[in-house]
């Protein structure tokens, strides 16, 4: 057994972050329970709000919450489809999705809080299970599926895995300052 074939199990939904890895947790697991973590901050930071406070603007922004999870889950799909192969589901199977950079953005005001916080949950988990499997089979080195270098050379699962991770700093942060406008709710994880 190595660490790059061995990936930690599924959790249910990202409710909670994932336990601390060992201190000599290889690559994979390190990686996997960073993006985790942040899937579960992620959730964390969105959850239980109505559609008024989902889609709260805080100008001079016109980012919400809403927004953030819709966009998140056509990340998480557009990246499952780098472990897959297989073609996009919701909500990049529309032409919207990609004709339209900022369909996902404004689109997310017409939708319930459950059919954002379904899509994400949807997307997000069937990204985790692809990229469980696709690391077991062949792990990090794996070419991608879809993403490549300018000059057409497949990115590696690796590489998939840590813009994975990024784009949800770079929105756990965002959603963190949103929630605390929102209802005042702060902290770095969720509690256990």
């Amino acid at each position: 057994m190595t660490d790059d074939t061995v990936p930690v199990p599924v959790p249910s939904l990202f409710p909670m972050p994932p336990a601390e890895p060992s201190s000599t947790a290889g690559e994979v697991e390190m990686l996997l329970f960073a993006l985790d973590r942040s899937r579960a901050q992620f959730a964390w930071k969105c959850g239980g709000l109505d559609a008024a406070a989902l889609n709260r603007p805080h100008p001079p922004s016109a980012l919400t919450l809403g927004g953030l999870l819709k966009h998140m889950a056509l990340v998480e799909e557009r990246y499952a489809v780098d472990f897959t192969g297989e073609a996009p589901g919701p909500p990049l199977d529309v032409p919207e999705a990609v004709s339209d950079p900022q369909w996902v953005w404004r689109s997310a005001a017409d939708e319930t809080p459950e059919e954002l916080y379904g899509l994400w949950r949807g997307a997000a988990g069937r990204s985790r299970a692809a990229m469980v499997r696709a690391l077991a089979d062949g792990g990090l080195d794996r070419p991608a599926a879809y993403t490549a270098w300018a000059d057409g050379t497949p990115v590696n699962l690796r590489r998939i895995v840590v813009d994975l991770h990024d784009e949800y700093a770079r929105h756990v942060g965002h959603a963190d300052l949103l929630r605390e406008a929102v209802d005042g709710l702060v902290g770095e994880d969720p509690p256990r």
